[in-house]
């Protein structure tokens, strides 16, 4: 893989994901980090971490309504619904997933002010 693909996909990655506070975004870029924005970013990032979640994101994000059900996550991932629901919960408790139940199914869609202070974040700082 060429540095220009891992920068784009780095850069991509970097636009959607990671949960800060929206007032106050740590600004990983603009000077050194306090221990307590340390922390709080790494959490975000161990979630974002693993493949299986990745993936997950990335199926809400593309999906035609914003939203994808439980049900939609199994076949595609081939995974068994526990392990499934056990990521999905670490996206939910990590802010960037936001979960609706539907009778018995569960609904998540991506929590977009998480996905914008990822960009903030990770972005270079007094960028566009």
């Amino acid at each position: 893989m060429s540095v220009d693909m891992l920068l784009y996909a780095s850069t991509y990655v970097n636009m959607f994901f990671v949960a800060c506070r929206p007032n106050d975004p740590v600004q990983l870029l603009a000077g050194p980090l306090s221990e307590g924005d340390a922390n709080e970013l790494a959490g975000i990032l161990k979630v974002l971490a693993d493949p299986v979640r990745l993936r997950l994101v990335s199926i809400v994000a593309s999906s035609a309504t914003g939203e994808a059900c439980a049900c939609d996550f199994t076949a595609p991932l081939d995974r068994s619904q526990p392990t499934i629901s056990h990521h999905l919960g670490q996206l939910v408790t990590a802010g960037i997933l936001e979960r609706e139940q539907r009778g018995k199914w569960a609904w998540f869609r991506l929590n977009d002010q998480s996905l914008d202070a990822v960009h903030r974040a990770l972005g270079r700082p007094n960028c566009c």
